[in-house]
């Protein structure tokens, strides 16, 4: 296991949800003071939805400037605008209407009945990043690259995981988790219902400054521990997911049951 990989163990659900909240709020907070704006990717999924719903509960979100938040999607289902499925919505009904974002900083993935097709939407998406990604390499003055990325900072990544070790809408051994050199990717034939979405790549995923996994349930053990013990991406998705500064595991105890003790190295 990389040295930049960490975990966190929490008693239950609830409990794993609050404290990310609690996580987030404060490193939001610490790059807002770095850097003025910062930046979240945001993960559906049932922690992922309940760790927005404690963030929206939590006196202490008043601390953060929620208008120079960017929000991006790991993922999105390429279902219509309207469907309670697709990770915006549900996103915009447990946080982002509360809190006053700012639209121009929502990035959402087009919905089916947006754009013509999957290949559609994810070139729409693609653009996205890729303008996001000029202007702030247009404006970065400190440590500016020859060329502008493919995708902007991502200072914290969130993913859900999947009990066949999935992240984003990456599942094993499908085309999404081979894919290389494009920032989005296009899934069909999901094993998971509905069978077509829109997803990050795992290149694109691990530009992120951290990435956070989130993981709970004994549904989630076997995942958790294939993750954590460093096997084939392709076969485990999870296990390819690495932060530039670091990789961290947020579980409960029950998602923590088939992690090896030489393996639970905790947060610091």
């Amino acid at each position: 296991m990389s040295r930049n990989v960490r975990i966190t163990l929490h008693p239950s659900f609830d409990v794993l949800a609050a404290t990310t909240a609690a996580r987030l709020i404060t490193r939001l907070l610490d790059v807002q003071g770095e850097r003025g704006e910062a930046t979240v990717v945001l993960t559906g999924g049932s922690v992922g939805i309940a760790t927005l719903k404690a963030v929206a509960a939590s006196p202490a979100r008043l601390a953060v400037d929620w208008a120079k938040v960017n929000f991006w999607f790991g993922d999105e289902r390429f279902v219509p605008a309207g469907s309670p499925d697709r990770n915006a919505n549900q996103a915009a009904e447990a946080l982002l209407d509360h809190i006053g974002t700012d639209p121009a900083r929502v990035h959402i993935m087009a919905a089916s009945d947006a754009v013509d097709s999957l290949d559609a939407a994810v070139a729409d998406y693609t653009d996205q990043l890729t303008a996001a990604a000029k202007l702030q390499w247009e404006n970065d003055d400190d440590d500016r690259s020859e060329s502008a990325p493919a995708v902007p900072r991502f200072d914290v990544l969130l993913l859900g995981l999947g009990p066949d070790a999935h992240i984003a809408s990456l599942f094993p051994d499908m085309s999404g988790i081979r894919s290389q050199g494009e920032p989005v990717v296009g899934v069909r034939n999901s094993p998971k219902p509905p069978p077509t979405r829109v997803s990050l790549a795992l290149e694109a995923i691990n530009t992120a400054q951290e990435i956070w996994i989130v993981a709970a349930g004994a549904d989630k053990a076997a995942a958790v521990g294939l993750g954590l013990a460093g096997a084939n991406p392709v076969q485990v998705p999870a296990s390819g997911a690495r932060g530039v500064n670091k990789t961290l595991w947020l579980i409960d105890q029950e998602a923590a049951a088939k992690v090896p003790e030489q393996l639970m190295r905790r947060d610091s």
